[in-house]
């Protein structure tokens, strides 16, 4: 059954997946129910997160599960070309490249694809003006990436220029053979300096733009992390991604009363008001190669803004 959410706002659709429906690929199922939306348009609203599955991005050729909820954001059609991505030149600062792969160190601030509001100052586009070439596994709006990071996290991240190289890292990363460590200042201390946090994840029933600790229409998440120092009013942490859901450190570290600082969704609202971002930063990524089998390890330093405020609370 369509139903539509958000009345006077955008328009969002819903769908759930009944137990008498005919099951088939996400992209059928979807046209099929939706009379607006043609097969094609299906598969490229797929591509840049126009429609999602338990508040996750899923491929065109996804089965439905019953009880799956499907979340269909439309935006107008002048507001986005679906059939073309500018290049821009946009500078990345590349940490590492070779004929297969690229490691970026991508700024706060800066959208990995293109989306509502971003079309043409994303990661994506810095990538396609680099007339390099990239995977086309997640669709036209997704070459080449592997992994994403939230707008306002930093650091590192990977670039697929083949499927094959694609479907290697994605299964690292899946199979949990590739390392992510984070690095995050967050409020107040956790009980223990050390744990894991397993809770599943799903849409927000209450803003739909938000992910939360749900057992609706959620999937697993595990986060490990380490308390590096304990300050007054702050901890450093960091963490072991196990599963990569949406949002997942901020929320599970929100859920856990120790929200990220400089977080602006999942935060608290005593944020020091001269911080300039949100404090979360992917320092090191640890992966096979997946055409040499060589174990390649790569960091990266903390941004300016999250330095200055640990050394602010460090000379506290």
């Amino acid at each position: 059954m369509l139903d539509r959410i958000n009345p006077g706002s955008k328009k969002i659709f819903k769908i759930t997946v009944g137990l008498f429906d005919e099951i088939t690929r996400l992209d059928v199922y979807v046209s099929k129910h939706v009379p607006f939306l043609s097969r094609s348009l299906t598969a490229k609203m797929l591509s840049f997160g126009g429609i999602l599955v338990n508040g996750e991005q899923e491929k065109k050729d996804y089965i439905p599960k019953i009880g799956d909820e499907i979340c269909i954001s439309l935006i107008e059609k002048n507001d986005l070309n679906f059939d073309k991505i500018e290049a821009v030149d946009i500078p990345i600062d590349v940490v590492f490249e070779d004929e297969f792969l690229m490691v970026i160190n991508k700024p706060k601030g800066m959208v990995v694809h293109p989306a509502a509001g971003h079309y043409n100052d994303t990661l994506v586009n810095a990538l396609l003006y680099r007339k390099s070439a990239l995977s086309n596994i997640n669709g036209s709006f997704r070459p080449g990436i592997v992994h994403r990071l939230d707008k306002d996290t930093s650091g590192l991240l990977l670039v697929a220029k083949s499927n094959f190289v694609h479907e290697n890292l994605a299964n690292q990363i899946k199979n949990k053979t590739a390392k992510r460590e984070y690095l995050g200042i967050v409020h107040g201390s956790f009980k223990f300096l050390s744990g894991t946090i397993d809770l599943t994840i799903g849409r927000d029933k209450k803003d739909r733009k938000k992910m939360a600790v749900t057992d609706l229409n959620s999937r697993s998440a595990v986060t490990h992390y380490k308390t590096l120092k304990v300050f007054k009013k702050y901890s450093f942490v960091k963490f072991f991604l196990e599963t990569g859901r949406t949002h997942q450190i901020r929320v599970h570290s929100s859920y856990m009363g120790h929200p990220l600082v400089g977080d602006l969704v999942y935060g608290a609202k005593n944020d020091p008001e001269f911080l300039n971002g949100q404090c979360l930063h992917a320092a090191r990524i640890e992966f096979k190669h997946p055409v040499t089998g060589e174990t390649k390890e790569f960091s990266s330093e903390l941004p300016e803004y999250f330095r200055t405020f640990l050394c602010f609370l460090t000379e506290k």
